[in-house]
């Protein structure tokens, strides 16, 4: 290269340098000068990185002494450049010479980038549009945030999800039954709510004992880094704010942290986009006397506009606090208990409503009933249905057309009536892929010692009254467990797993299921903590307890060590507290060694293992002991309630309604007198005919109607499909792996669809976000994922993915290249001139504008006269003929054509206009015309059904406002250039 001293140059590695000055030449060396960063850099002079800055007539420039000028000619002054101009400020001609250049010159513009030589690889230029391209297919996906959490795709969850998540500050209740899915609605709905931008601040509430496993499940499945707080947590947030909530952005909490005033205050005070509360059926009310927890989530509700309720039975605490929770979601809908009931009575009319017009869709041939008709005519008696009821009813109209008008009138008979938009609740009747549960039950004799035991105890509690409900449930839950009465009176302080029968049959049990995992769940914590010291003294059988009085992250450890496949632990004996939350769906296997005396709870235990992705019959295991209150409620619960095998979800009603029978029962003296004998008989039926009653009016009233709101039917299917397809895009991975390799991260194969990915000391930037240093193992099959902890799922949403196009597209990679196209049809020297440009509006995430006008790349191909040839030659087929060419050559192909391609310029700009132009009224008619048709929808909802609050109608009036002016101000940039030359060489 030919340096002189006082010569400009700029580094091609170090472009943020400025312009630097050659300030000495010795031998094979250069040493060039920055004087915006004081750097002195020396290079050899044969390959150094190095591009001569030379500005062309046309240019402005700016002298050191922040004067500028605009060029006219350009003249050589030996080695040194000189530019004869007018100055802006004094309209005079002066001479500039190029050691008097400012200089802070950034070549930042496509165009300056590309006449100044700093020419990038042709493959480069490709990634940066393809990455445009990919960053813009995922802003105006309609499932946008629905792909990239690793879960599967089960319909009814992501149904719910694709309805809630999409809602301006949802306010529902979810109430899955046990194993559906709740906490994956709601970390599906979270991750929307954040991705769309209509949350950004997120607060989780949820019992101490789950706050460990949030945190781990909404990293594992959702990418989300949320941060665990409690009182030391709030302690040290001081030293960076008074209030330590708002240190973070994404936050799980406890609910006994919470109880603290000063910790309430300051969570209230905190400005939340989104709360979610897990396990609400503990939020227990009565208007007379609302519990503490309620008012935490009822002061907290107040302030945030959006909140999800998770419960799995939200019956559990009486129809009362169902009524309550839906209150905390919307005071002004829910305001009075006895109006709710006597709309709840109305449900039946509808859930027959819907049914018929679901059994005509499943049987097209079959005609709706006069009654079904004139039934839906008065539920839908402000609009007038006569012309879909006529489609439905004829014979010569296409069953498609025919299905069109039966999903139309039940969306609008969902919508309409009942609590569809504020509560989804899906049962296993109506989602399929369950296993079957197989009950084993194993009588044992009653323990001399216990039996001794029992009568002291009393003797000794003869003295205390035990007529009153919460008196008879405390003798009976002693009942329930003899060896907490035994160890209470034993001064020996002998072991109790010593002689009682089911520790024996608990060890035989595990000897003959060696191979298998085996959840075994105690009501004690005492109890699990003597399980476990038997097992391993007596046998040597490796267990782990998981219990009340362990951290959580002993929890955590216990739960992982039982999940290890290999020398992990056989057992997991867990008190009460495992029956909540946990997932353990790989063990089949479930002993209970006694019974709670909720049937709710009851079903939370098995829920740990009866949950969907249950690949095995669930087998439950009951050892008892005869002729005691463990084998009368094991009568309950199996003949009356039938709740082993399968679920109850009125389980809680009928404890209630039988609750005085059942507990007077239990605590009796003799239970096999012939009197109690016939008590127990006649409790078993009667529960029996009060389960079946339960059972029918669930079915035909509000339930079904949930359930038909709940599962999405075919529009769930039809939504999965599509996330299937999603999955199996390759264009996407091929891209993705692309985008690595230029980058420069290393990928290894590792077998079973995976690959490891590890930074490199040559990556194209000096560090990438999300990439761990040790590397990351990841894989693009859904299936691989689900079944790998290990193995993160890769699709477009995942960071690492979001987070290599930020890179690509806010820098400098890839704005210009210069390729030579081999083509003897066309004249050697031929010149064609490709830009890409970015329709970009500047708007707060929230606004929701990349819906309808997402960072939109538009390229225009020219060749030298001008012509635009961008529609009749594709970017992929004109990619594949170029060849690249290095950066010396490119910078002299483009000195040499610049008197061609500054005319060019403008007119490139001018085409894109046109193009911009039509996006924008693209973008403002479809903002229009489906916010309008989603306000109209709302707003006739709302006159008859209260669930439609007014500051979603507000919302939606406001972003129609916003979004006109956004997307009328939404400007044009040149992102990239590519000048392409034809050669016969």
């Amino acid at each position: 290269m030919p340096f002189a001293l006082g010569q400009r140059w700029i580094s091609d590695t170090e472009s943020d340098l400025g312009l630097g000055t050659v300030v000495q030449v010795e031998g094979r060396m250069v040493t060039v000068l920055f004087p915006a960063t004081g750097d002195n850099r020396m290079f050899s002079r044969e390959d150094a990185p190095l591009t001569r800055v030379i500005f062309n007539p046309g240019d402005v420039v700016e002298s050191h002494e922040e004067w500028k000028l605009t060029i006219s000619e350009v003249k050589e002054q030996g080695s040194i450049v000189a530019y004869v101009g007018t100055r802006s400020d004094t309209d005079e001609v002066v001479e500039l010479r190029e050691t008097l250049l400012n200089h802070n010159v950034r070549f930042n513009k496509p165009q300056d980038r590309l006449f100044a030589g700093q020419i990038d690889r042709l493959d480069r230029f490709g990634v940066r549009y393809r990455s445009q391209l990919l960053r813009h297919k995922l802003a105006t996906s309609d499932i946008l945030g629905l792909q990239g959490p690793r879960v599967g795709l089960i319909p009814h969850q992501q149904w719910i999800a694709h309805e809630v998540g999409q809602r301006f500050a949802p306010r529902v209740l979810l109430a899955d039954e046990v194993g559906l899915g709740k906490t994956i609605e709601a970390g599906l709905i979270i991750h929307q709510q954040l991705l769309t931008g209509r949350a950004e601040r997120i607060l989780i509430i949820v019992p101490d004992s789950l706050r460990h496993q949030w945190l781990v499940e909404m990293l594992r499945r959702f990418n989300l880094k949320f941060s665990v707080f409690d009182e030391e947590r709030c302690v040290e947030a001081y030293a960076d704010n008074d209030n330590p909530f708002y240190t973070e952005q994404l936050v799980i909490c406890s609910m006994d942290l919470l109880r603290q005033k000063k910790r309430l205050d300051q969570a209230v005070d905190a400005d939340w986009d989104l709360m979610v509360v897990d396990e609400a059926h503990h939020l227990e009310w009565s208007e007379e006397a609302p519990s503490r927890a309620y008012r935490i989530v009822e002061a907290l509700s107040d302030e945030i506009p959006g909140v999800l309720l998770l419960t799995a039975t939200p019956d559990q605490l009486g129809h009362q606090s169902h009524f309550a929770r839906l209150r905390l979601l919307d005071p002004d809908r829910f305001y009075d208990y006895d109006a709710f009931i006597k709309e709840e009575a109305s449900y039946r009319d509808v859930a027959l409503a819907a049914d018929a017009l679901i059994s005509h869709q499943e049987f097209s041939n079959q005609q709706l009933s006069t009654e079904a008709i004139n039934s839906l005519t008065e539920l839908l008696s402000e609009k007038d249905i006569s012309s879909s009821i006529k489609q439905i009813q004829a014979d010569d109209i296409p069953d498609e057309v025919k299905q069109t008008a039966r999903e139309e009138m039940l969306q609008e008979l969902l919508d309409r009536h009942g609590t569809g938009r504020v509560l989804y609740r899906n049962s296993r009747a109506s989602v399929k892929g369950f296993p079957k549960r197989i009950f084993n039950a194993y009588p044992h004799a009653m323990p001399e010692q216990y039996v001794t035991a029992a009568r002291v105890n009393a003797m000794m509690s003869t003295s205390r009254p035990s007529t009153g409900i919460a008196q008879l449930e405390l003798k009976v839950k002693q009942a329930l467990s003899p060896e907490k009465i035994y160890q209470a009176f034993d001064s020996d302080n002998a072991a109790w797993w010593k002689f009682d029968p089911r520790v024996e049959w608990l060890i035989e049990f595990l000897k003959e299921h060696r191979r298998e995992k085996v959840l075994i769940i105690a009501s004690q914590a005492e109890t699990a903590l003597s399980l476990e010291e038997a097992l391993r003294t007596r046998e040597g059988i490796q267990a782990t307890v998981f219990h009340e009085g362990m951290s959580i992250i002993e929890r955590d450890k216990a739960g992982a060590y039982f999940a290890q496949e290999i020398a992990g632990a056989q057992a997991l004996i867990c008190s009460e507290i495992g029956s909540e939350g946990r997932n353990f769906q790989f063990a089949s296997h479930l002993v209970l060694f006694d019974l709670p005396l909720n049937p709710d709870l009851l079903e939370q235990r098995i829920g740990r293992l009866d949950r969907i992705g249950q690949e095995n019959d669930v087998q439950i295991h009951l050892p008892y002991l005869t002729n005691t209150a463990q084998e009368k409620l094991m009568a309950w619960y199996h003949q009356g309630l039938n709740a082993f095998e399968l679920t109850c979800p009125s389980g809680h009603v009928l404890y209630k309604t039988f609750a005085a029978e059942l507990l007077s029962l239990l605590t009796a003296a003799d239970l096999n007198s012939e009197e109690n004998t016939e008590v127990l008989s006649q409790l078993l039926s009667d529960t029996q005919d009060k389960y079946k009653a339960l059972k029918q009016a669930m079915e035909q009233g509000r339930d079904k109607l949930l359930e038909i709101n709940s599962h999405g039917g075919d529009k769930a299917k039809e939504l999965v499909k599509r996330l299937a397809a999603r999955d199996e895009d390759t264009d996407l991975i091929s891209s993705v792996i692309r985008l690595w390799d230029i980058i420069g991260v290393d990928q290894e194969d590792n077998g079973e669809n995976s690959i490891i990915l590890k930074p490199t000391e040559h990556m194209l930037y000096p560090s990438y976000p999300g990439l761990p240093e040790d590397g990351i193992t990841v894989t693009f099959d859904r299936e691989t994922a689900l079944s790998r902890d290990d193995i993160a799922l890769i699709t477009q949403e995942h960071p690492i993915v979001q987070t290599a196009l930020d890179l690509v597209t806010s820098s400098e990679t890839g704005t210009t290249s210069v390729a030579i196209l081999k083509n003897k049809s066309l004249p050697a020297g031929t010149l064609f001139l490709e830009l890409i440009y970015m329709a970009d509006a500047s708007a707060p995430k929230s606004s929701q504008l990349y819906r309808y006008l997402p960072p939109t790349p538009i390229r225009v191909l020219l060749d030298k006269n001008g012509n635009n040839l961008s529609e009749k030659v594709d970017y992929d087929s004109f990619d594949k003929q170029l060849s690249a060419v290095n950066r010396h050559i490119g910078s002299k192909l483009v000195n040499a054509s610049q008197a061609i391609i500054h005319p060019l310029l403008p007119k490139a700009q001018a085409v894109a206009e046109v193009e911009l132009q039509k996006l924008v009224d693209t973008a403002r008619e479809e903002m229009t015309t489906q916010l309008t048709a989603e306000l109209s929808r709302l707003e006739a909802l709302k006159a008859i059904n209260p669930n439609i609050r007014e500051d979603e109608l507000d919302y939606l009036r406001d972003q129609m406002q916003d979004l006109r002016g956004y997307i009328d101000d939404c400007p044009l940039q040149l992102d990239s250039i590519r000048l392409v030359l034809v050669s016969h060489a």
